[in-house]
């Protein structure tokens, strides 16, 4: 009787491979995960201890301005307020009115010479207050009022003398400056040559003769050049006025 021997079953179980990787590899497998980090000790305050955070806030940078530098007041609010195009044009504005202003001076100018006469037949004139005057040359400009600024040259002499105490028509000397309705009078300057002035124009030109009540009356003067008014002195005068304008501020 034959006899079979069979093999017992082979059990088939699933191989699993585990990679490999050689020394000289630096890349991790796929699947690898870095391990993690050991947790960090955590620091416990006391309520005591704790603050509340502090915000730092980076100050923001300034905004860039335009100042315009004028010794004009008006044109540097302008400036502020509605910035630099208004204060611009508030300059340009003042440049014009200066223009303007020296044109019209030329056109004053040009019509006072333009109106100026010389006068072919002196004539004396007897005012109320005893002021004698003959006019030599009609001037064509403006007359001066209280407040405005007059230049004139001015030629004085002691009438029963001959003696001059003043004269500004030399060419080393410079013409006078008053102020109309101002005091005291100065450098041969009396009350009686302010009267006169005033119904002269620009330009005019007389010769005056002043009664002592209207000039250094009885008390005289000692202009501080050498030059003494005795007292009741009749003084005669040479008097141009060249310019009338308004006194600067």
């Amino acid at each position: 009787m034959a006899t079979s021997f069979s093999s017992p079953p082979f059990l088939s179980y699933p191989l699993t491979r585990t990679p490999r990787f050689s020394s000289s590899s630096q890349t991790p497998p796929p699947n690898s995960q870095p391990p993690n980090p050991p947790p960090s000790p955590k620091l416990t305050t006391t309520s005591s201890e704790q603050q509340p955070p502090v915000t730092v806030r980076e100050p923001k940078p300034p905004k860039p301005t335009t100042t315009v530098e004028t010794t004009d007041w008006i044109a540097s609010s302008l400036t502020r307020r509605f910035g630099l195009g208004a204060g611009l044009a508030w300059a340009a504005f003042l440049a014009v009115g200066v223009i303007s202003e020296q044109i019209k001076t030329r056109i004053e100018v040009s019509e006072q010479e333009a109106n100026t006469r010389d006068v072919e037949k002196q004539e004396e004139v007897v005012l109320p207050n005893g002021i004698r005057y003959y006019e030599l040359r009609i001037g064509g400009g403006a007359s001066p009022r209280n407040g405005d600024l007059v230049v004139l040259d001015l030629k004085g002499k002691i009438e029963s003398r001959g003696e001059v105490f003043v004269d500004t028509f030399d060419g080393d000397k410079k013409p006078l400056a008053l102020v109309m309705g101002s005091r005291p009078y100065t450098k041969g300057m009396c009350e009686g040559i302010e009267y006169i002035v005033r119904s002269m124009k620009a330009g005019g030109k007389r010769r005056v003769i002043v009664p002592p009540n209207l000039g250094f009356g009885e008390k005289g003067a000692d202009l501080g050049t050498g030059a003494q008014i005795p007292p009741f002195a009749t003084l005669e005068y040479i008097v141009e006025v060249d310019k009338v304008s308004i006194a600067p501020a």
